[in-house]
């Protein structure tokens, strides 16, 4: 019989609890109260929690319990991202430090040869869907052994069009295992998923791990081509701790660093576009909080957990309220206050008026602060010859999308925002040019 021993009002196998004992928190978080047990117990678990929450070590820790060294993988996790990918690694090694067991990550963007030798090995794999089916189609990964399989962030992976590979690779393991979906919503696709391949799950939902009357939300009104020179002055008075800087593309992202770093503002980018080394090195040295300016796409930084965000800036609007929420997300954690700060120009009211039907979510107006005129230099993705043209693209669309948003009405929420923007500036703009 396996020796037992408490931790934080748990009972856990020995090497389990050291090691448990040594993250150094006071309690478990609320997901894993509730989850842990029923792993525990061999149960399908659906939790419904959100970024930063603890899932990780909700399912981690009882699913380690299971595992034993030398008898092949025995536990599996598909992630939406590679960086996620590495990063529920590096938690599943401090939780089986003790047991010495072999946890290795399977991702895209390195040689696949490189990993074959490490699966012969792997009693623990975590894994993006598109390298585990590349895997699986080669034959060169046993999963026979499998005994838990953990879904992460799986509306992420359907938002990312993946539910196809993870539906074929649910198809092709073991029956008789136990199941684990974590996902911050639950959409009628991964309803659908849990409905075909999970037996009799017990669904536990928790409150959001943000403290809501922590987190303080606020846009300015400002011209599109003064975007940059406003965020430069807030960064400057806010002083954040560390901030995350959220664009639409990769493009503005590379554009934004190079055009910080020009007025001596360290900051360092993460989309798609890089090398997964180089991706690694960003994500370590903001964990190290060398880097306390982050600049992401929504994609990139998707399952990143940094713990001591202050500050979230939306230099690009997102589209949705739900992608808005996910960026609001990663301030505001464990009762620390934070604010998330909108830069909004006309060609935002779009994206904007989608985010504001939401109810939950209240954008209080700030007054702009006085600011210096900064050069914004675009270099990428943009050749110099096109550039005048696309700024006059650029300003007609917020003409017409100003035109659009003072023809309706939207509400006393919004009268307001309404007279803040169509200035005579973009109706003289757009005379001169048609």
């Amino acid at each position: 019989m396996t020796e037992k021993e408490f931790a934080l009002g748990l009972e856990f196998e020995v090497p389990v609890a050291k090691a448990i004992l040594e993250f150094g928190f006071r309690e478990f978080t609320e997901i894993q109260k509730k989850t842990i047990p029923l792993i525990q117990q061999g149960k399908d678990v659906i939790g419904q929690s959100s970024t930063g929450s603890g899932k990780t070590l909700a399912f981690g820790i009882p699913s380690m319990e299971k595992v034993e060294r030398f008898k092949g993988i025995q536990f599996l996790i598909i992630t939406p991202t590679r960086e996620l990918c590495e990063q529920v690694t590096r938690e599943l090694r401090k939780v089986s430090k003790y047991k010495s067991l072999n946890v290795n990550s399977l991702y895209g963007g390195v040689d696949i040869k490189t990993q074959l030798g490490a699966m012969k090995y792997a009693e623990v794999v975590v894994a993006t869907p598109g390298r585990l089916l590349d895997h699986i189609k080669r034959q060169s990964i046993n999963l026979e052994k499998l005994k838990i399989l953990v879904l992460d962030e799986a509306d992420k992976m359907l938002e990312l069009g993946f539910i196809n590979d993870v539906e074929k690779i649910l198809e092709k393991l073991p029956q008789d295992k136990q199941t684990l979906l974590f996902s911050a919503t639950i959409p009628q696709k991964i309803q659908n998923l849990t409905r075909e391949y999970m037996r009799s799950p017990i669904r536990i939902t928790t409150k959001s791990y943000v403290d809501s009357g922590q987190l303080l939300h606020f846009y300015y009104p400002v011209d599109q081509k003064d975007k940059f020179s406003l965020l430069v002055q807030l960064l400057n008075l806010e002083q954040p701790r560390m901030s995350l800087i959220f664009c639409s593309t990769r493009n503005m992202v590379d554009d934004l660093v190079d055009n910080l770093a020009k007025y001596n503002i360290k900051s360092m980018g993460l989309h798609g576009g890089l090398t997964q080394e180089q991706r690694r090195e960003i994500v370590q040295q903001a964990h190290a909080m060398n880097a306390k300016i982050l600049v992401a796409t929504d994609v990139a930084a998707r399952g990143l957990d940094f713990k001591d965000i202050t500050h979230v800036f939306n230099f690009d609007m997102p589209k949705t309220s739900s992608e808005y929420i996910h960026r609001s997300g990663r301030t505001a954690r464990a009762g620390n206050q934070g604010k998330v700060i909108s830069l909004i120009s006309l060609r935002d009211q779009n994206n904007y008026k989608q985010i504001i039907k939401d109810e939950k979510i209240t954008i209080r107006e700030l007054k702009v602060p006085g600011f210096n005129k900064l050069k914004f230099q675009m270099t990428h993705g943009i050749e110099d010859k096109d550039r005048k043209e696309f700024y006059r693209r650029d300003l007609k669309q917020e003409y017409k999308n100003g035109q659009n948003f003072r023809n309706n009405n939207y509400g006393n929420r919004r009268d307001s925002h309404n007279k803040r923007f169509g200035t005579t500036r973009y109706k003289k703009f757009n005379r001169k040019n048609r």
